[in-house]
């Protein structure tokens, strides 16, 4: 059986309708609502919903259009209107109120943006390509309608109302038990329950969600009331005391996941969330409160809706995300210390330390909360000043340390050790033999990239995508430095997306080092999974990178490799092999996010404004911080 329907159905099937080719699209129909002023008006509405009702929608229907006053135009001589200057202001509506409001927030050229892809930004709304949706004739078509038919189905719903998708869809088995239409409607929901038990992808995963939320929130006619009721009840679950043994976690952390299930007792539907303590290592997740941030800045930027980012109870849950981060201890390092395990990558594969994801991350959720937080509110004002300290500093830090390139790379080589005193070129005692033989052959001479890790002796030289991406997105990454590391990804193609786009990190481990960095983990052998493994929902990050950088024939070539073979695969989890040639041995099959990571890189490829939704443009202020010497410093 497939899982839980998205909403509950009102009456009988009659409404449900298929299109000529046979594919049916479910539309979801909210009733209008009054405007809601606190969390607890807003939850009332999400644990006493209004009635859904789910109707056909043809797919030669073009009768869904976007509001011209939506529309974002975006040209070559651009300034961003109210405080342009600091590139953090383009969540502040010209009347000051939500809806309604012709917004001139614009993206100012880049440097590294080529001025083609930009006339194609002209005129174009958000959501959807100005083309029926984003689709067009042929296979590609067929891939996107049975990429949304599958996405319907991982919609979960708590009391009636859509709060998330689930991670995976065994359809396989799903299609063979709703085959058997002698079974009661009992023994069908009890197997669907075990299917998902057996799959143990039943939950809905903050950071699995994201590119799902992405989805919905890029079509014509956007799915937001989905995005707010996860986006509050994630907020309502960080709420909750949260205990791993005899340890209490921080205030401010979120959960990993959260699944919904039957209450037998109760005779009524309850939540039970994982901060951690059913995780592999039972390591807390470092990102999940970094994604929340993102995408509410990106719920807020799509549907002008203010109202949610204002309440007093979500501007107090940014705070408590971001008061984990900023508060004072023994760090040296403006970037954040982390456990192995606390991201994408959940299992143990050497990145402990600090991470360039989280890291990334983290200067990304340090730039949409100064958007998003409110500088009248008394608690937001010294908490601002906090954050714009973190940025400055965090910036200088990632793009001198963690940079590599071939000039900095033959620098390393040469680096002298002991040094001591301010004037250490070698800062953190880094060995050069400790550069691994496999880096000489791999840096081209054009192209850099951020590595893995920096602290003190230690650097990590592997490539990890989706730190080097959100670094562009986030403008974490100078646009030299942004194009350089398209550059890369151009010169090492073969290593880095192969047959299937793409590598979560390169290389992989093997030998002595897999036996002592992975502890010998049978999951992460060598071009599987996390341990050079080829994962499909990156397609979105690498897209989204490459419009920013002007270079979307990268990502073009990129998905005309996914559409030869995703859908075809069954849209599983990951690939293995060197160069992503095999299914991976235990990837699931029907993997959300590998659906919508191809939905949203083609919603971004054919219409580029929706890259306004992911993507931050470079604030002047923090590019280059003012230096000041040590009170301690002495001639």
């Amino acid at each position: 059986m497939s899982p839980t329907p998205v909403t509950e159905t009102s009456g009988d099937d009659s409404d449900q309708k298929t299109s000529p080719d046979n594919t049916i699209q479910l539309k979801i129909e909210i009733p209008e609502t009054e405007p809601l002023e606190t969390l607890s008006d807003v939850w009332n509405g999400v644990v006493n919903p209004p009635v859904y009702s789910i109707k056909s929608e043809n797919a030669d229907d073009k009768s869904g259009s976007f509001d011209k006053d939506n529309t974002i135009s975006i040209s070559q001589s651009i300034t961003n209107s109210g405080g342009a200057e600091n590139g953090d202001s383009d969540l502040v509506p010209e009347n000051g109120n939500g809806g309604g409001v012709k917004t001139t927030s614009l993206l100012k050229h880049s440097p590294s943006l080529g001025m083609g892809i930009l006339e194609d930004f002209l005129e174009v709304p958000i959501g959807g390509s100005g083309k029926n949706d984003g689709l067009e004739n042929g296979s590609a078509t067929s891939m996107m309608d049975e990429a949304w038919a599958q996405l319907a189905k991982a919609f979960i719903a708590y009391r009636g109302q859509p709060v998330g998708t689930i991670a995976a869809i065994d359809t396989k088995e799903s299609d063979k038990k709703e085959s058997d239409t002698k079974e009661s409607d009992t023994k069908q929901s009890d197997t669907k329950e075990s299917v998902k038990e057996i799959l143990n992808y039943n939950q809905v995963f903050v950071r699995d969600f994201f590119p799902s939320a992405l989805a919905c929130l890029m079509k014509t006619n956007p799915d937001s009331d989905v995005v707010k009721n996860f986006l509050l009840k994630t907020l309502h679950l960080q709420g909750w005391e949260k205990r791993i043994d005899n340890f209490t976690l921080g205030e401010g952390v979120m959960p990993a996941s959260f699944k919904v299930f039957h209450d037998p007792v109760r005779q009524k539907e309850v939540l039970q969330a994982d901060f951690g303590g059913s995780a592999i290592g039972r390591v807390a997740p470092v990102d999940s409160g970094f994604w929340w941030i993102i995408l509410l800045r990106s719920y807020t930027k799509r549907t002008h809706d203010y109202s949610l980012s204002e309440l007093p109870e979500v501007q107090r849950g940014i705070r408590l995300i971001l008061n984990l981060c900023l508060s004072d201890g023994f760090d040296t390092f403006p970037t954040l210390l982390c456990a192995d395990g606390c991201s994408m990558i959940d299992r143990r594969m050497g990145i402990y330390g600090y991470p360039i994801e989280i890291q990334a991350l983290f200067f990304f959720a340090l730039r949409c909360a100064k958007q998003l937080l409110k500088p009248e509110h008394v608690d937001n004002k010294e908490f601002l000043k906090r954050i714009d300290k973190r940025i400055t500093a965090l910036s200088y830090h990632i793009q001198n340390y963690y940079w590599l390139d071939f000039t900095q790379l033959n620098n390393i080589y040469r680096y002298k050790t002991e040094e001591y005193s301010h004037t250490a070129v070698n800062k953190f005692n880094v060995i050069p033999e400790s550069i691994p033989e496999w880096l000489f052959e791999f840096m081209p001479l054009r192209g850099g990239y951020f590595i893995g890790n920096v602290s003190p002796a230690r650097m990590d030289f592997r490539w990890f995508l989706l730190g080097n991406c959100i670094a562009i997105l986030s403008c974490l990454a100078t646009p030299a430095q942004a194009t350089a590391v398209m550059d890369l990804i151009e010169e090492r193609w073969e290593a880095l997306i192969g047959e299937m786009p793409l590598k979560i990190v390169y290389p992989a481990l093997e030998g002595h080092e897999w036996n002592t960095v992975t502890g010998c983990d049978p999951k992460n052998t060598r071009w599987s999974y996390h341990n050079g493994g080829s994962w499909p929902v990156l397609l979105w990050l690498l897209t989204a990178a490459s419009i920013k950088t002007g270079r979307p024939q990268i990502a073009k070539r990129a998905i005309e490799l996914v559409e030869q073979r995703l859908e075809k695969d069954g849209w599983p989890e990951y690939y293995d092999g060197i160069s992503g040639r095999y299914v991976g041995k235990q990837a699931r099959k029907f993997q959300t996010w590998s659906i919508t990571g191809y939905l949203v890189a083609k919603l971004m490829i054919e219409n580029p404004s929706n890259l306004l939704l992911v993507s931050l443009e470079e604030d002047k202020k923090i590019s280059k911080p003012k230096l000041t010497r040590s009170t301690s410093w002495t001639c």
